[in-house]
């Protein structure tokens, strides 16, 4: 009986990226060629390096799983999807900027920001979009594949190997659930979460998981699920590698998948024993069973969305200023080429009434903590109801607060600060002071807002990813104080708010990253407050140059922000990092609200700022739990 070579799966990736070679004892697989061109390619790629900011366009990202994908266009296609649209591959293989050259279009038709608001916002399970989202919607696609190719009923075993930031931080943001729960056959948007835990303590106790909820297969998660602490693989820190194992123990097939941010996967294509590959997606030949050609997902996209393209905010203000449109009508025009007015409405609507559900569902939470060995106190349900009980009701009139500087008003004379006689000559001066409450409402619903979504992301419940589950809270706290306190017209608010604010998420998404693996903190929270800032901006009337400068501001103040969550749990800093987000992207929006549109750091600088920072930050303070108020602050 063979068994996959633990000695292959340790071998680092650089040397097999461009062969694909998987060792079982006795079997090879065909490797897929190469040729020195390729490789001479891939040399040249890596070592370009990044061309400096212009108005016309922001460089391409060159991450290395970005490059790699690029120079073996020719061999690899996009990741193989399943049936259910939600779970296609949101991030679509990207093509490297001489391709496009030598087919006769220019450069910018192909590496727009422009991708469908529904892919940015997308619906998922907490605690986090890129250790939770991602890695159940990949192990979906990996049991989809599997059935599509004919080979699930083959499978007894199964091992799933976790890499970089997904094994160091996994256990705290549920990773290894929610890949059991996607090679159940469950996909993060209609998972029952009131059934994960007793699912999981099933599978643990019995020893057995039940693949595409069909196959009952023995899996052991103390043995079959392997955390890699220490090595990552070299396309992105968030990696995984899934391996099917027939009977006789040979490897039936294997991927690897990448959860870049905000719930999106990309991965290498499935390889098969011998080299046979799972990417049909109904487009095999029923005869053959051959792969037909399918087009580059990229490229199609591109054609498919440039009625309106931009490539950055410089752009994008262009856009508007040349076609007199708002931002939210730009993505707007750019929706209507993949659906329907009415179908747009109805996914907008459906995100806003999400998030409205998480703020109840945290606020009116009848737990006292959440899960984790941190034991936090649920703080939202509280806070709710001193708002209710009007505590902080009503902000009072301006009062008249000079202060005469006589001595008998510092020394306790006549109406002085304390009717007591001081024993101290200090305690006249600077008596103790009776406790007082500041009356902010705004601050007030903005922060319990933000709190009630991440506390209920931290508890795994459902959230959306606004653009990930660890930013959750930002942007339906300033939306719902809006909505509850500003607006008039609740339906096209939502509509102008959420649109504009996945205008300037897609800018985040190609000029940087969106996820704290690759960015820390600034990639997520600093995002959302940047996008919050440009939305609420956007529904109060500011012109495109006021939203674009709310959003710089948004981000130019959370620059460097790092992402070091306290045992791996997406709560200690997270959830009050949140409230502040939002409370910041209100007054950012204010301080735009207050200019004319000019400002000296334009949103592209800011954007270029934020992906530097992210390359030089070190790893410990990129969601890695190795540094940071993790090793500051004891668990125990």
């Amino acid at each position: 009986m063979s068994t996959f070579s633990r000695a292959r799966l340790a071998i680092p990736r650089q040397v097999r990226l461009y062969t694909n070679t998987y060792q079982v004892q006795g079997i090879t697989t065909t490797p897929i060629p190469t040729t020195a061109t390729t490789t001479a390619r891939a040399a040249a790629v890596a070592t370009r390096p990044f061309r400096p900011l212009t108005s016309s366009h922001l460089q391409t990202r060159t991450r290395l799983f970005t490059l790699a994908k690029a120079v073996q266009s020719s061999f690899f296609s996009t990741s193989a999807r399943c049936n259910d649209p939600a779970l296609t591959t949101p991030v679509p293989t990207p093509v490297a900027p001489e391709q496009a050259v030598h087919q006769g279009r220019p450069e910018e038709e192909t590496v727009h920001a422009v991708v469908s608001t529904f892919d940015l916002f997308s619906i998922g399970i907490g605690p986090s979009s890129s250790h939770t989202v991602g890695p159940m919607r990949a192990a979906k696609i990996f049991v989809t594949d599997l059935k599509d190719h004919d080979v699930l009923e083959k499978v007894a075993s199964l091992r799933i190997d976790l890499f970089g930031s997904l094994a160091l931080t996994g256990i705290g943001h549920g990773t290894p659930d929610s890949i059991l729960m996607g090679m159940e056959g469950e996909s993060p948007e209609t998972v029952e979460t009131t059934t994960i835990q007793s699912r999981l303590k099933a599978i643990d106790e019995q020893k057995a998981l039940t693949v595409n909820s069909t196959n009952r297969i023995r899996f052991d998660p103390s043995k079959d699920l392997v955390f890699h602490y220490f090595e990552s693989l070299p396309q992105h820190p968030n990696g995984m590698r899934f391996c099917a194992f027939d009977d006789k123990g040979d490897l039936l097939a294997t991927n690897e998948y990448f959860s870049i941010g905000g719930g999106f996967v990309v991965n290498e294509r499935t390889q098969l024993a011998h080299g046979e590959n799972v990417f049909y997606k109904g487009e095999q030949d029923k005869e053959t069973k051959a792969n037909k050609p399918v087009p580059q997902t990229r490229r199609s996209q591109d054609l498919a969305t440039a009625a309106l393209p931009f490539t950055n905010a410089t752009e994008l203000l262009e856009l508007c200023q040349r076609e007199n449109m708002t931002i939210a009508q730009v993505v707007l025009e750019n929706e209507l080429r993949w659906r329907s007015m009415e179908e747009i409405k109805e996914k907008t609507f459906a995100i806003w009434n999400t998030m409205d559900n998480a703020i109840k569902n945290g606020c009116l939470s009848t737990d006292e903590m959440l899960p984790g060995r941190l034991r936090v106190r649920r703080r939202a349900p509280g806070l709710y109801k001193k708002l209710l009980k009007g505590l902080y009701s009503t902000t009072p009139l301006y009062k008249d607060s000079t202060v005469s500087i006589g001595k008998s008003s510092l020394l306790g004379g006549g109406n002085g600060l304390t009717n007591q006689i001081p024993e101290r000559g200090i305690d006249r001066v600077l008596p103790k002071r009776a406790v007082k409450r500041l009356m902010l409402p705004a601050l007030d619903y903005l922060s319990v807002y933000a709190i009630a979504v991440n506390e209920e992301n931290a508890a795994g419940g459902r959230v959306v990813t606004a653009p990930t589950n660890g930013a959750a809270g930002v942007i339906p706290a300033v939306l719902k104080y809006y909505l509850e306190f500003i607006s008039d017209n609740p339906e096209q608010d939502i509509m102008e708010f959420i649109l504009t604010t996945a205008a300037i998420g897609m800018l985040y998404k190609r000029g940087a990253s969106i996820s704290a693996a690759e960015m820390g903190c600034q990639g997520e929270v600093g995002v959302a407050c940047s996008m919050a800032s440009a939305g609420f901006a956007a529904v109060m009337g500011g012109t495109v140059q006021q939203v674009e400068n709310a959003a710089e501001i948004g981000m130019e103040h959370n620059l460097g922000l790092t992402c070091d969550p306290i045992d791996g749990l997406v709560q200690i800093p997270c959830i009050e990092r949140n409230a502040l987000g939002a409370v910041k992207a209100v007054t950012a929006a204010q301080l735009a609200l207050n200019g004319d549109g000019h400002h000296r750091v334009t949103l592209d600088q800011v954007i270029e700022t934020m992906r530097q920072t992210g390359n030089d930050m070190q790893a410990k303070y990129k969601e890695t739990s190795q540094g940071g108020l993790r090793v500051c602050v004891p668990v125990c």
